[in-house]
């Protein structure tokens, strides 16, 4: 299938800006053009709470933002991770989005303001984010959660969070998660894969822009085969929780998540794989752009109410 027409026209509307490169203008400046994603994300819905709050990480307190359906007990969780290439992008960009899938799943949403690169390079973002689910879990009486059904998730960079978080649960048996749900992730550092290639430029997000991205985060080559950075580096996936994905078809990331649901699934992992014709990256929470972010978030949604541990 051909480009979305609502897409073509988003992508024509952004080459008209003529925005720099992020290598070209200085980090502070990335940050605040990145605020012009809360409009693409369009007028969220009513939700029955929105609560900001502050929890300790392991170098810094973090900010977090807790979405909750109903006053209900003991619902799901969901913890979420942004993405933006561990660089930029913040909650409030993800508001009507990560609202619509609370409603939709019926689960506690409790997304977190993870520290950023090149500041803050890995392992701290990744850090912050494990720290996170740990604290949900061990407050999940205080928070109305079900210990026993939390999830991770997260698109693009987030989704490389997710990926790593969920392997680092497994591997130190923290928490038993109840699924992965990995919007468009990046996975690994290698650029040559069939989408770094056929759709490095063009369509929003660049091999190029990934590459640079990655620079920031990992900031050399010292961490290329650790899973924690990469999670398709890993040798295992057997144990890891339920995973689903979400991906985009003009994507230059589509090969990571083809890559590593075949490698979750060789090892007996539950996966659920979805690609949407005629997407780009970053559709998911582009309420305001597509009609296609609704149906993901709902498909997205209705499947979390299905999974069994």
């Amino acid at each position: 299938m051909s480009l979305a027409p609502e897409i073509k026209v988003y992508l024509e509307e952004q080459a008209a800006l003529n925005l720099p490169k992020p290598w070209e203008i200085p980090i502070s400046q990335i940050r605040g053009m990145a605020h012009a994603r809360i409009d693409l994300g369009g007028e969220a819905e009513a939700i029955f709470s929105c609560q900001d709050s502050y929890i300790p990480g392991p170098t810094s307190d973090l900010h977090i933002r807790i979405f909750r359906p109903s006053s209900a007990k003991n619902l799901p969780a969901i913890i979420y991770f942004h993405g933006g290439g561990w660089v930029i992008n913040f909650i409030t960009a993800y508001d009507a989005a990560l609202i619509r899938l609370a409603n939709k799943s019926g689960a506690v949403i409790i997304a977190v303001n993870y520290q950023k690169a090149p500041e803050h390079p890995f392992p701290t973002p990744f850090d912050d984010c494990y720290a996170t689910l740990i604290w949900a879990s061990q407050n999940a009486q205080e928070l109305g959660i079900d210990p026993n059904n939390i999830g991770v998730a997260g698109d693009s960079a987030g989704g490389n969070l997710a990926a790593a978080v969920a392997l680092k649960a497994r591997d130190e048996q923290s928490v038993d998660l109840a699924f992965q749900l990995l919007v468009y992730p990046c996975i690994d550092r290698n650029f040559q894969t069939r989408s770094y290639i056929e759709n490095a430029d063009g369509f929003g997000l660049t091999t190029e822009v990934m590459s640079w991205f990655w620079g920031q985060y990992l900031q050399g080559d010292g961490h290329n085969t650790n899973p924690y950075a990469c999670p398709g580096q890993a040798k295992d996936f057997k144990g890891l929780a339920p995973a689903i994905f979400v991906t985009a078809q003009y994507d230059c990331l589509t090969s990571d998540s083809e890559k590593y649901s075949e490698a979750l699934k060789s090892d007996g992992v539950e996966v659920f794989y979805k690609q949407y014709p005629g997407m780009i990256h970053g559709f998911f929470a582009n309420l305001a752009v597509t009609p296609k972010s609704i149906e993901a978030i709902d498909y997205v949604g209705d499947l979390l109410k299905k999974i069994k541990r």
